[in-house]
């Protein structure tokens, strides 16, 4: 099972090795996957957000459900139908019986 942890962003750490403290604001662009620092003197640097491009990053809770969400909803909605067949075969049973202390443990029963 995959481990659903937050992605290191690499590039940070890379620019911090190379400039330490010339660093005056950092930002990261996602869509070139890299990040950006401005330095003391104006200058701009980046770095790849990446250690290698073929490497396949751990999942984040964010990008499993993005990934996996028919899946969820079928299994909602499995469950709550399964549930709600349930709740009305104990209606139905309770409603069937003729005993009135029967229909009474069948509606009020807690589950527990």
């Amino acid at each position: 099972m995959p481990s659903l942890q937050r992605r290191q962003l690499v590039g940070h750490d890379i620019l911090l090795a190379r400039h330490g403290n010339h660093i005056i604001t950092m930002r990261v662009d996602r869509q070139a996957d890299r990040v950006f620092a401005v330095l003391d003197d104006n200058s701009t640097d980046s770095a790849p957000n990446r250690i290698s491009p073929g490497l396949r990053m751990p999942g984040t809770l964010r990008s499993v459900v993005r990934d996996d969400w028919k899946f969820f909803a079928v299994i909602t909605a499995c469950t709550t139908g399964f549930a709600g067949a349930m709740f009305a075969a104990a209606v139905a049973l309770a409603g069937i019986s003729g005993d009135p202390a029967m229909a009474e443990l069948l509606s009020n029963y807690t589950g527990s």
